[in-house]
């Protein structure tokens, strides 16, 4: 007995839709005919798309990046692999800049310009929220199959993807 893909439901054998939410099968292996518009073809003994892997290298930043560079089945695709290196390179900016604002805000604390503290803080909170929208953002380009190169970081990801 064959299921579909999509929504999980039992399909007839010989039938080209699922009678439940009218997606595309494959005969009695249950695998979509076609492949939805945008999305890219699962990669050989995978349970993901590359879309959905590519999305998943940014989730806990270079722990996850490292993650999908040594799991088999993804390691070999180039999609996967450029946006887990964009991933810890990333990761690897956005830890430098935190150790370089900690020294300069403590170096603050023990100095006269105690009244710029607040400042400081609210720059850096503002810096953060820029970060996190640029997360989600690779986030969203890596799910819709767009290999978006950050500036200086992109070119080196993938360079090492290649």
């Amino acid at each position: 007995m064959a299921f579909c893909p999509k929504c999980g439901n039992k399909i007839n054998e010989g039938a080209t839709f699922c009678g439940s939410c009218g997606a595309p099968v494959a005969g009695a292996t249950g695998t979509p005919a076609s492949a939805p518009p945008g999305s890219s073809p699962p990669v050989a003994g995978s349970a993901m798309t590359s879309n959905v892997a590519g999305l998943l290298c940014y989730i806990l930043g270079f722990i996850t990046g490292i993650i999908f560079l040594v799991v088999e089945p993804y390691k070999n695709d180039k999609f996967v692999r450029f946006h887990a290196f964009q991933s810890i390179f990333l990761s690897v900016v956005w830890i430098a800049l935190r150790i370089v604002w900690v020294n300069i805000f403590m170096g603050m604390f023990f100095t006269p310009f105690l009244g710029l503290w607040g400042l400081f803080s609210l720059v850096m909170t503002l810096v953060s929220l820029a970060f996190l929208a640029l997360w989600v953002f690779l986030m969203y380009k890596a799910y819709n199959n767009e290999k978006f190169e950050l500036p200086f970081i992109g070119p080196l990801a993938a360079k090492q993807a290649a």
